[in-house]
């Protein structure tokens, strides 16, 4: 690579640092605009959490109710039976629900539980592809955009001053 790759690359990171603020401490419009996405997609990250929570807190009990919706006849080797895979999406269900209903403070740990059971909940639904392949991608899809939205929100930048 060239020094002048090097050098641009440089130039335009530093350029970019510097127009987050103003020299009277206020955001750059364009920060202003990439904060509200983020705040708007965290707090649509929250209701969606709260509805993919309990859905798939609904998807548990019905398991553990032994009702004819939830059928498993995938082979594969985390296979669990249907009360197993009932009780773990149902007490994960209402973690997650928790979790997006505290989003709504925006408070730093609610952030950070937000993302790790975004992170758990990924991996589960993972390991649960085979069964529900459809639903299960959405879920991961869903729960990395959360993840995405909570990184990139800065509550702190977006409050009125």
């Amino acid at each position: 690579m060239s020094d002048r790759w090097f050098r641009s690359v440089r130039e335009t990171t530093e350029g970019a640092a510097m127009s987050d603020s103003r020299a009277d401490g206020r955001l750059s419009d364009d920060t202003v605009i990439e904060q509200a996405v983020a705040k708007g997609t965290a707090l649509g990250g929250a209701v969606l959490l709260v509805t993919v929570g309990l859905l798939e807190a609904f998807q548990g009990l019905s398991a553990v109710a032994g009702d004819d919706v939830l059928v498993l006849e995938a082979d594969y080797r985390f296979q669990l039976n249907e009360t197993g895979w009932g009780w773990i999406h149902l007490v994960l269900g209402l973690v997650v629900a928790a979790a997006g209903a505290a989003l709504f403070t925006g408070r730093t740990w609610a952030r950070v539980a937000a993302m790790v059971i975004c992170a758990v909940s990924i991996v589960v639904n993972f390991v649960w592809l085979p069964n529900y392949p459809m639903w299960a991608i959405s879920i991961i899809v869903l729960n990395a955009v959360v993840i995405w939205a909570v990184a990139t929100w800065k509550p702190e930048e977006t409050r009125p001053r």
